[in-house]
């Protein structure tokens, strides 16, 4: 199952570094590599995530989102994205921009850069929604009850967590202004707009996603008409959506994979300002983190250890603040990927003692637990 589900990641990682090696030698096959495991490390929540959300498709959806998502990360992602950013901040026409990205790199990556307070606004506030709406709902299992315990019964206010993340994005805009002092212009109203974006796009695509996956649920309840196929073993979902609700859904995962990339992308940047090593490196990467998600619903991991989930989700509200943070500070990759593994496992072993507890080693028992400790 191994070689089935990783086996096109593996093809493609020997034919992209053979293609760096040939094209820009050995120093850029070591460059390529250096940035598969980039977006590798910086992505790894981000799988357990798309997991979580890719189990409720049925088989046809998911491999859409193995093959034309694949497509959609890698080409559009990682190679058109940053372009488009250019076109947009240099006010060119994308031809202007695809020349100045072969042709003059260094002010290309200059462009890209100055680009990133609005990319960081529209990202962190996408994936700070996931992290609040996540928290405040209540759920089965807890991992860190005494967090989640309370969040929980906050959650039952009415639009709390957009009522957070505006206020968050407030505050960050006003604190941006501060970077005029430096020299770098006022980016408030830019933070700001892009911020409301990321609001709006979290909104729109997930209600929408929302409200067909619960029509569907009613029909298939109903009786009325097969509205979703039986989910397969492991899947951890009672049916496979099909659909319009699978195709929003699909939306809503490439969508929380753009947030995820922002990071990967800037990051790649200090490493090298060839758009083309960038694409094929972080594209290998993102072909890894497409199978693992795969892997992960096929085995029903997330089911087996209940946590992953927590983990990941708790990754991601600790990316979407260093999102925000690096519009006006400095912060490492390095940093943000240690802290995302950190949290995963830490989950994970949790998930591993509680199984071991229940004298279950690898399956859940479908009972409610709580963890005061989370550890």
């Amino acid at each position: 199952m191994l070689l089935k589900t990783f086996g096109w990641s593996f093809a493609i990682t020997v034919l992209g570094l053979a293609l760096a090696g040939v094209l820009w030698g050995w120093q850029g096959l070591a460059i390529v590599g250096i940035l598969s495991v980039l977006e590798i490390s910086l992505s790894f929540d981000n799988a357990v995530i798309n997991a979580g959300i890719l189990r409720k498709m049925n088989a046809f959806w998911q491999k859409i989102f193995l093959t034309v998502g694949i497509l959609v990360a890698v080409f559009g992602m990682r190679l058109v994205f940053p372009v488009v950013v250019v076109a947009i901040t240099a006010k060119l026409g994308p031809i202007e921009a695809v020349s100045l990205a072969l042709n003059d790199k260094a002010r290309y990556q200059e462009l890209v850069t100055s680009a990133h307070p609005a990319i960081a606004a529209f990202g962190g506030i996408f994936l700070l929604m996931i992290f609040l709406d996540f928290i405040f709902e209540e759920r089965d299992y807890k991992w860190l009850s005494w967090i989640e315990k309370p969040m929980a019964k906050m959650g039952k206010l009415d639009m709390l967590s957009v009522i957070i993340a505006l206020v968050v994005l407030l505050v960050t805009s006003m604190t941006v202004a501060t970077a005029a002092a430096h020299g770098a212009g006022d980016k408030s109203a830019t933070v700001l707009l892009a911020g409301v974006a990321g609001l709006l796009t979290y909104l729109v695509v997930g209600g929408i996603s929302g409200y067909f996956e619960e029509k569907l649920e009613e029909e298939d309840e109903e009786g009325d008409e097969p509205a979703a196929a039986p989910a397969k073993k492991g899947t951890g979902a009672a049916v496979g959506l099909a659909g319009k609700a699978a195709f929003f859904m699909f939306l809503y995962l490439e969508v929380i994979d753009a947030s995820f990339s922002f990071d990967g992308v800037i990051g790649a940047f200090a490493i090298t300002n060839d758009i083309f090593m960038m694409a094929l490196g972080l594209g290998i990467g993102a072909m890894y983190i497409r199978s693992l998600t795969v892997f992960l619903v096929r085995k029903g991991t997330l089911d087996d250890y209940v946590y992953l989930e927590h983990g990941a989700h708790y990754a991601i509200g600790a990316l979407a603040v260093i999102l925000l943070l690096t519009i006006e500070y400095e912060i490492h990759e390095v940093i943000t990927g240690l802290v995302g593994i950190a949290l995963i496992a830490l989950s994970f072993g949790s998930s591993v003692a509680r199984n071991r507890r229940e004298g279950k080693p690898g399956e859940s028992s479908g009972e409610t637990t709580e963890v005061a400790s989370g550890v």
